[in-house]
């Protein structure tokens, strides 16, 4: 009984992982050694559990009922796993994080290498990308996103704010009169960052509100890569402050309308509401809210 419990643990983390290759890469066995496994357990149940195809895996209807049954076995054991870490003096296990690729070289990149070093015994998995991901699809057990939370199912808290800056190429800034109002840049080039709006709205130090929408002859999806054009002179494009700072210290970005801000970035932590491993994430969450930025 002891080793189909074992087998049916690599069953449910094959369905969560959506491929015997990638529940592999989880467990730290060979993928023949978990496709065997599931085998062994279908031979011993007399049923088909999973669709086999070279691309995917799909679950067969008597799989969909026992997976339902074996995903309570292992959060109920995960749980007591967590309520075991919480007690003792050195937190142990894994996380799958994922984070946008601009906060690579940011205060909270920093906050988990101190986290890392100061937990030994715990695994960190990072994923940075700039593209939206799903947090229970992707299997990830924290997402760390900049933006305002519209997903109320999860749990939330707030790591801190991101400001950001108006910048430009040294050389773009030189061939053109400083501007001294948003409205001036509506007829400088832009370069476009693909995940937020065309438009950005200042705030001056009295008050006044002006949005500017510039023309925006190249979009990107990654934020190093608006960071590389505006220092190749192309276009005035907004930063992140780590980033606009990193280009101002090398000469090659000047920022534009120092005394105009910009809405900071939210920066947020959200995990689901029942945690696989829910002490290990909170401690993780709050060290990260509570390390100084």
């Amino acid at each position: 009984m002891i080793d189909h419990l074992r087998h049916m643990a690599v069953f449910a983390r094959v369905v969560d992982e959506g491929s015997f290759r990638a529940a592999a890469k989880e467990i730290g066995v060979s993928p023949s050694r978990v496709s065997e496994t599931v085998s062994d357990l279908e031979a011993f149940l007399g049923v088909t559990l999973l669709f086999r195809t070279t691309r995917r895996i799909a679950l067969t209807s008597e799989g969909r009922i026992f997976y339902a049954r074996v995903v309570d076995m292992v959060r109920s054991a995960e749980t007591g796993l967590n309520e075991l870490n919480a007690l003792s003096l050195e937190p142990a296990g894994a996380l799958k994080i994922s984070m946008p690729a601009f906060m690579s070289s940011s205060g909270i990149s920093t906050a988990i290498a101190d986290f890392i070093r100061l937990h030994p015994h715990v695994a960190l998995s990072v994923s940075y990308t700039d593209y939206p991901v799903g947090l229970l699809e992707d299997g990830n057990d924290v997402s760390i996103r900049a933006g305002w939370p519209e997903d109320s199912s999860m749990m939330s808290r707030k790591l801190g704010n991101m400001e950001r800056v108006l910048v430009v190429g040294a050389e773009y800034a030189a061939s053109r009169p400083r501007p001294k109002h948003p409205t001036e840049l509506e007829d400088w080039d832009w370069i476009g960052f693909q995940h937020r709006s065309d438009s950005a709205e200042f705030s001056s130090p009295s008050g006044e509100r002006v949005k500017v929408a510039g023309r925006s002859q190249l979009q990107v999806d990654s934020a190093d890569a608006l960071y590389h054009l505006t220092s190749q002179n192309i276009g005035v494009t907004i930063l992140p402050l780590h980033l606009a700072e990193r280009g101002e210290a090398s000469g090659k970005i000047v920022r534009l309308l120092p005394d105009w801000s910009l809405r900071p970035l939210g920066i947020f932590a959200l995990w689901p509401d029942k945690s696989r491993r829910e002490s290990l994430t909170l401690l993780f969450v709050r060290f990260l809210a509570e390390h100084p930025k």
